[in-house]
């Protein structure tokens, strides 16, 4: 089962967005500030918890529900595309005070760094990033995010899988234990995510709102961010899962564009957090480290 998440130090809802935003902060204050930004979109970020609070160890680690999901739902239903995302992204920034974030993005959040990275170098008002972390970052182009689908339905009907819906199905844990079912059509309908689809049981559960998911992917359009992304001047560190639904040479590319190396992990899927926790922060610690001093000056 999911462990327990622990309370955020302080929380509550961004002033000065088109939607209120709810942010949390975990950590120490006075220490440097980590924007962590989750997955989705039209998710929220407590299913980043509580694996990734061991950035909280060393940094003030900032955490909000995008626009849309988990409780920064919008008052109606009107499209939101990834502008808004990018808009929210600096206006937290702005809010908060952060003149230069340090931004680690997962899955859809890695692309949503990237989209206001580019956003930021067109517009000088924006503040710069100083430093980019992309944990399996989402496909930057369309092309990527079509393979990309078609593993992922691949794998989710892997006979393992399918056996396992099966049982369940044929079962009376819903009228038995309505709990507990949810939870394992949960990770059943994670498991293709994974290198080992028993690992999903470790993931905190989560639902993505589809209509923002999907409004926000309509936006892009036919995209390929690559050009846009070779002209960043930004460090940056990108890790991804060997075994990960999302092509890796998606994360090849980017990783070639912003003139740095990829770190892949071994036995991993998409959720290096849960999968290999300690092989994730011995990519991502050192780097962190090394880049404080300059992302502070």
């Amino acid at each position: 089962m999911p462990l327990p998440i622990p309370a955020p130090r302080d929380s509550g809802f961004t002033s000065t967005t088109a939607v209120p935003l709810y942010w949390a902060r975990y950590g120490e204050p006075g220490r440097p500030v980590l924007i962590l930004l989750h997955g989705g979109p039209g998710a929220d970020h407590r299913y980043l918890l509580p694996q990734m609070l061991h950035l909280a160890a060393k940094y003030d680690l900032l955490l909000y529900d995008q626009r849309g999901g988990g409780q920064s739902r919008a008052s109606d239903n009107s499209p939101i595309g990834w502008r808004d995302h990018v808009a929210d992204l600096a206006a937290v920034c702005q809010e908060y005070d952060i003149a230069s974030p340090s931004v680690l993005g997962y899955s859809w959040g890695g692309m949503l760094a990237l989209l206001y990275a580019i956003a930021q170098s067109q517009h000088a008002s924006l503040p710069k990033p100083a430093r980019l972390v992309l944990i399996s970052p989402a496909p930057v182009t369309s092309e990527y995010r079509a393979e990309f689908d078609a593993n992922l339905r691949a794998r989710g009907n892997a006979p393992a899988i399918a056996d396992e819906r099966a049982i369940l199905m044929a079962s009376d844990l819903r009228e038995r234990d309505p709990d507990a079912y949810r939870q394992r059509i949960f990770e059943l309908g994670v498991a293709g995510y994974f290198y080992d689809p028993a690992n999903a049981r470790n993931l905190t559960p989560f639902r993505v709102v589809g209509r923002v998911q999907q409004s926000t992917w309509d936006s892009l359009g036919d995209f390929d961010l690559r050009p846009d992304i070779g002209r960043l001047q930004v460090m940056a560190r990108i890790v991804h899962g060997r075994d990960d639904p999302i092509p890796p040479a998606s994360s090849i590319d980017v990783a070639r564009a912003l003139k740095t190396e990829p770190v892949f992990l071994d036995r991993c899927g998409h959720v290096p957090y849960v999968e290999r926790p300690e092989q994730l922060w011995e990519a991502i610690d050192p780097f962190l480290a090394s880049t404080d001093a300059a992302a502070s000056g």
